[in-house]
């Protein structure tokens, strides 16, 4: 079985990402499943057309024994499984409780063993520093971790803070990180940055997601753009991705950036900026 970690900044299109590669995946074969490990639970929607109930949620509404697989499990677009960790009530609680409680419910269930996945894929917010959220990495339940990032400074800044946990991880077990993943969705749109990034973190950049109209038309429908519009350009670059990914082997310890080096690299994010003011 392949597991791999998605992390990223909230709203860097993590969920959009991760799942046009399962949809992909899944259309060669695979058994695919994905676990959303972000607290609002939208990850999956897209496969399935519609929010699924939480891995949370059943474990608040009933009693943890009477809890079974197809509660938190589903199926969605090409047969793909589909849980969400879910989170707390809004203002209760830590977020990263969801994927710590999720994490259980499933070695508790044999989910795994009786889905026999071939590729498992988990998308987890990056925005945090927190334990529940370092659950894939710390408990060694994914292999390796790709970030997804833009050129814009923030995104830039948490991706190299979850380079921080990877290789605080990787110094314990086996996560490595597999690359970068660069979307093509902020005011600058130049990818030599994020190149430039990687090569600082001992890294490469294994995939790019260009910016699209297809991928909010297909999201209004609630389907990925390997569904909503199979024949498309925009469609082949994610099933690249995906292919690249899948085939990865070249993983690294992240050297994670000082803010000095940070700030050479918004400086030419700032200098991309002033040059399309001119």
């Amino acid at each position: 079985m392949k597991k791999f970690c998605v992390y990223g900044k909230g709203g860097i299109g993590k969920s959009t990402i991760v799942s046009n590669i399962a949809a992909s995946l899944a259309g060669d074969d695979c058994i695919v499943m994905v676990m959303g490990c972000d607290p609002k639970a939208d990850t999956t929607r897209n496969l399935i057309g519609h929010r699924i109930p939480t891995i949370l949620d059943s474990f608040r509404n009933e009693r943890a024994d009477l809890i079974n697989l197809n509660d938190v499990v589903f199926r969605g677009f090409r047969g793909i499984y589909c849980a969400e960790a879910g989170g707390p009530e809004p203002g209760v609680g830590c977020a990263g409780r969801g994927v710590m409680t999720a994490a259980d419910v499933l070695k508790r269930l044999n989910a795994f063993e009786e889905i026999k996945p071939d590729v498992l894929i988990y998308d987890v917010l990056g925005d945090v520093v927190c334990g529940g959220f370092a659950m894939p990495l710390k408990n060694n339940l994914a292999d390796d971790v790709y970030i997804v990032t833009t050129c814009d400074p923030m995104s830039i800044y948490a991706a190299n803070n979850i380079s921080k946990g990877i290789k605080r991880f990787a110094e314990r077990g086996h996560v490595r990180l597999g690359g970068l993943i660069y979307n093509g969705r902020s005011a600058v749109n130049e990818p030599s940055i994020v190149e430039m990034f990687a090569e600082k973190l001992g890294t490469r950049v294994v995939g790019k997601v260009p910016m699209s109209n297809l991928i909010s038309r297909a999201e209004i429908h609630h389907k990925t753009v390997i569904e909503y519009a199979a024949n498309s350009t925009i469609a082949q670059d994610f099933k690249n991705l995906a292919n690249e990914v899948y085939a990865n082997s070249y993983k690294v310890v992240p050297q994670p950036l000082s803010d000095h080096d940070l700030d050479g690299i918004t400086s030419e994010i700032d200098l991309f900026l002033r040059e399309q003011d001119m």
